[in-house]
Parts: structure tokens; C-alpha cells; sequence
């Protein structure tokens, strides 16, 4: 049996982009765009500003589900511009310090035109 996660980060109006599922004692979280739960708009324009919101998104959703950023196993990213890599991976380094598996690549394009969406595999 699986819970669905919201929190008032993530609440269940935003669909996709904002919710994890818990099954057993690992963490599903969708795939967390650089949406500002408090508006439901893209506020940054830049890679490091997306990425600081999709992270504090993810944290949300991970705490909520009863995991953090060090329980992570696996991640997958996606970038609109895979030159944006650098800057990305700065970001990210500082929130995910134990290092999950992870793949990165790059898309055409992501929901509401965002520079960068995250999925999370974690433990509870």
C-alpha cells in the first residue's frame, strides 16, 4: 500500500510537481520543478536560482515523507541545457553530500518552460 505525500511546499494543487509516494521504506518524490509553492510560479530565470527552489522543494517533500537529501539512493535530473551542468552541479553538491547514484540529461524541453526538474529515490 502506498501514501500519497503533500505538504504546504507541496500541496496536492500542483500536481505532478509536487508530491512523493511512500511504499514500504522508500521515498518515490516526483519530478520537483523550480515552482514557489506560495505563488504556483516560476520565479528564478536562471539555472542557480531554479535549482535553489527545486531543492528546497525536494527537501520539503523528503521531510514530509520522513527522509532527507543523506537517505537519497538515486537521482535522476533533467536539464534544458546541458551547458547549464556546472552551475547545476554546484547546487546540487550542497544538498546531496552523500552522493546517490545519479543520471543527468538533457530535454527538450520541461513543464512550465523550468531550466531543471529532479526526481528523488530515498529511503524513510
Amino acid at each position: 500500500m502506498a501514501e500519497i505525500i503533500y505538504t504546504s511546499n507541496a500541496p496536492e494543487a500542483l500536481g505532478p510537481y509536487s508530491q512523493a509516494i511512500v511504499t514500504g521504506n522508500m521515498v518515490f518524490t516526483s519530478g520537483q520543478i523550480a515552482i514557489n509553492p506560495a505563488t504556483n510560479t516560476v520565479e528564478a530565470t536562471d539555472i542557480e536560482g531554479q535549482t535553489e527552489q527545486v531543492m528546497k522543494n525536494l527537501e520539503a517533500v523528503l521531510t514530509q515523507a520522513g527522509s532527507s537529501f543523506d537517505k537519497a539512493v538515486k537521482t535522476t535530473c533533467f536539464l534544458k541545457n546541458m551547458s547549464d551542468f556546472a552551475a547545476f552541479n554546484g547546487i546540487y553538491g550542497k544538498y546531496f553530500t552523500s552522493k546517490p547514484a545519479r543520471s543527468c540529461v538533457a530535454v527538450k524541453e520541461l513543464p512550465k518552460d523550468v531550466l531543471v526538474e529532479v526526481e528523488v529515490i530515498a529511503e524513510k
